[in-house]
Order: C-alpha cells, then structure tokens, then sequence
C-alpha cells in the first residue's frame, strides 16, 4: 500500500486533512467566526498542499499513540526500532550465533588464567540491531526519563508561551483545554522521536551489550555480527581477530559486572543523579520555539542535534558526573587490562586492535555525539589509559588476587585522584589500610573491656576511707575546747 497522500479527491486534500485534525484537537468543532485557514497563516505553517502533508504525516505520527507521562516511550521505541532497520539488520545466521558462542566460551577460558573474578553463567548470543534496542530500551528509559520529562514539559511550556497573538483574536479562549493537551503531547513526542532518533543510531554503531561500559541489558553477553564485520573495515586485520578480541572484551565485562553485584547500581545510580538534578536552559528552549521553521521539520532536529537543549550543570551534578566518569574509566581501565593480558601470545593483531578500540572510546562515533547533545551526558571514559596503567600497578604490586580485590565493595575502588597518580595509588591504599586496623583494634579492645586494664597490667584495690577523714588527709588528732586542734 502507499504511503503517498491521496490529492485526487477533495475531502483528503491535504490541506483539508490537516484542517480536519485542528478542528478535532480544538474540541470537534470551531467557534463561530473561526478561520482554520487564518489559524494555519496565523501559526506559520505554509500553504503548499505538498508540504503541509509531510507535516501532517509527521504530527500524526506523533499524536497518533497516547502516553501516560510527559514522553512518549512507545514512540521511541518504535523510532529507534525504525532508525535500527533502515540499513540491513538481518537476524544472525545460526552460523553466526555459532561463531559467537564459540569466541565468548574461549574468551572466559582465556579470562580464567588473568583474573580471580569467576566466570559467569551466561550464554553468548548474536544480536540483530534490532534485538539490541529491544534488550535494552528498559533501561535508556530508566536513565533518560528524568531529563526526559523535564525537557519535554519545558518544550511545551515554551510552544504554549509563543503562540502568537492571532490566535487569541480567533477567540480561542475557550479551547485552549484542547490545545493545550496537543501542545503536551507535541512536546513530549518531539523529544521521545530524538531519543529514538540517538538510540537507533547507536544501534548501528555498538559491537555489544556493554561496549559503552554501561551494562545496558543485564545478565547479558553478546555480540552483534553486523557491526563487528562495519568495526573490522579498513582495518587490514583478519575478521577473525577482530571478533576474538571483541568477544573477549565482551566476555571481560560481562564478568566484572556479574561478579560485582553493586556495580550496575553503583554506575545507573551515578547517571540517575545527574539527570534527577537536571536544570533547562529555558531561554534556549523558547529560542527555539520560535526559530524553528514549520515548514521545515528537519530544523527541529537539527536544532536539536546541535544541543539547544542542553542542561546546565550545577555543583551537585558536575560531583555526579565526575563519580560516573571515574567508574566508567575504571571499567574501562580493567577490562582493557585483562583482555590485554588474557590474548598475551594469542593474538598477535591484539595490540593494534587495542589502541584502535582505545581511540574509539575515547572520541565516541557519530551517535553517541548525538546522544550527549540530547541529554547533556557523554558516557566516555576520558580517562581509560590512566586507569589501566593502575589496574597494571596494582597486579605488580599485590598480584592478581590483590587487584581484583579492590572490587569487593565500592568503597575500596580508586578515586579521580588515583588517577592522577596511579603508581602512588598502592602506598595511599597502605595507609589508609593500616589506619583502618588500627581503628579495628581499639574497637576490639573497647569492647573486651581492655580499656579499663592499667598499661602495667596492676590492679588498684579501692579506698576504704570514709567521709569522717579530713578533706586534705591531715591526721592532726582531736580539737581542742575552743575548738582549735589540739596540741
């Protein structure tokens, strides 16, 4: 069937279509003395019957699904689900899936002899793009839903705010309940259909489930055919390489994040308290809203793309996102780290794959640009390098067992300042090792009762003497008559 508007007959003019969905959004019927026609001039919208359909389509779309908070997921969902199949997104072959599943079993087997952290009990998977937005829209909802709602409610402040004064001299007083509600489903829509836009973009360009070094998809480990043979192009390393020293990535932080329980929470927690303190730049919104053509719905992408909706960050947030930067560096640091050391003579093509995949994080691809753009949040690890020369330190100074411990509990992970001086790390952690024990043994001693011993070990019997003596101790035997003491 086609998705051309039908123009041969009057009553789906697009001009009269578009008409139409105003008079059902004003209630079902114009107030006397209502002109659609002025509506539409007084509002901008132009009147080529061509452009006002691609509009219509587009309006439609955004209204035609209900949602019961300010975004609408649904419709990111299916944006992303759209943006993800654009280009070829076949389901991996069963060849694939065995190509995989074979890499991940020998990439734990090679992580067995690098790490103390158990292997996890998890079976790889080949992912479509499509499957990958599927496993983990869940949580991009979770951690874009407070900017989200906020941005959404702003966009509709702000188109409420700079409806033009025409319209009020339509007499629309009584119908702006209607519009209103439109105006709410616009903004939330507008910002669901860029988040869909950002995720189904990283769709095309992510090699894993955890490849950002969020774990996105929980409890999973998988790799995504399509985009480790686009990883592999230009390369001139064998494809095989490339999907053994991806699969080994994938397998080494599937490990880390399986063995490490308050890992996920620590990291989701990090992004979610940025985005609960998210403060738009209103002034930029209502910019917008009143420079964006129209006619031309490409320029509120566009605008959008370029940040006009950047968030400015407070004190309290900049503390979040530098706590978040550090875990994702640390993340970073070690699996780079151990697949480093678990592919040592076997794969000769590791080092260069290791500093292309380096280089990668680091600057970020073309949709996590547009993703940092909608939301304010670069989830890059700006500091991989330091963080794997102290996850390196560490193994040199307390073995392996010593290094992967610093994951028992996130009090004991480094800090930024830790990465300023990761061979320095070992000695701080000494110390303030060595004051924990010793806070331990007083709590020890307190409680044994150790405190209320002499150091020499002597006892003190208690004193028998009674009120009746004198206060200084004198013993200058009974007064005298007049009551002075005797002689």
């Amino acid at each position: 069937m086609s998705n051309e508007p039908n123009t041969n007959n009057p009553g789906e003019d697009p001009q009269d279509q578009f008409q139409e969905m105003l008079r059902r959004l004003m209630g079902g019927a114009a107030p006397e003395g209502f002109d659609v026609q002025e509506f539409a001039k007084a509002s901008g919208l132009p009147n080529d019957p061509q452009v006002l359909a691609n509009m219509f389509q587009q309006v439609q779309a955004m209204l035609s699904s209900t949602s019961d908070g300010p975004v609408n997921w649904k419709l990111a969902h299916d944006t992303a689900r759209n943006v993800a199949a654009q280009s070829s997104d076949p389901t991996p072959s069963s060849v694939q899936q065995r190509e995989v599943d074979q890499v991940l079993r020998l990439a734990d087997m090679w992580l067995n002899k690098v790490t103390d952290l158990p292997e996890p009990n998890i079976i790889g998977k080949a992912w479509s793009r499509a499957e990958w937005v599927e496993a983990t829209m869940p949580t991009w909802r979770r951690l874009t839903e407070p900017v989200a709602n906020s941005i959404a409610k702003a966009l509709t402040d702000a188109m409420t705010q700079n409806l033009p004064e025409e319209l009020t001299m339509q007499g629309l007083g009584g119908m702006m309940g209607g519009a209103g509600s439109m105006l709410q489903n616009m903004g939330g829509a507008i910002f669901a259909m860029q988040l869909g836009q950002a995720i189904g973009s990283l769709s095309t360009e992510v090699v894993g489930s955890t490849e950002i070094g969020v774990p996105l998809a929980d409890l999973e480990m998988s790799l995504l055919p399509a985009n480790v043979a686009a990883f592999g192009e230009g390369l001139e390393i064998p494809a095989e390489d490339v999907r053994i020293y991806l699969g080994v990535r994938e397998a080494a932080h599937a490990r880390l994040f399986t063995s490490v329980p308050w890992l996920r929470g620590y990291v989701l927690g990090a992004i979610e308290d940025y985005a609960r303190g998210i403060h738009i730049d209103v002034s930029r919104i209502q910019d917008l809203a009143q420079d964006v053509d129209p006619s031309n719905p490409e320029s509120l992408q566009a605008a959008l793309q370029e940040g006009v909706f950047m968030p400015e960050r407070t004190p309290a947030q900049q503390a979040a996102l530098d706590k978040l930067e550090t875990a994702l560096a640390l993340i970073e640091g070690w699996v780079d780290e151990v697949t480093t050391e678990a592919l040592e003579g076997v794969l000769s093509t590791a080092p260069a794959l290791r500093e292309t995949v380096r280089r990668r994080r680091a600057t970020g691809g073309p949709a996590e640009h547009a993703f940092s753009s909608l939301v304010g949040l670069e989830l890059r690890p700006r500091r991989l390098r330091e963080a794997a020369a102290l996850w390196a330190a560490l193994k040199e100074e307390r073995g392996m067992e010593g290094r992967d411990a610093v994951w028992k509990h996130p009090d004991l992970i480094p800090t930024t300042e830790d990465l300023n001086d990761p061979q320095g790390f070992g000695a701080r952690r000494q110390l303030a090792e060595a004051s924990d024990a010793e806070v331990d043994d007083a709590i020890e001693k307190l409680l044994s009762g150790g405190f209320d011993k002499p150091a020499d070990g002597s006892s003190k019997e208690p004193s028998d003497k009674t009120g009746d003596e004198p206060v200084d101790g004198s013993d200058d035997g009974p007064a005298g008559e007049d009551g002075k003491p005797g002689a």
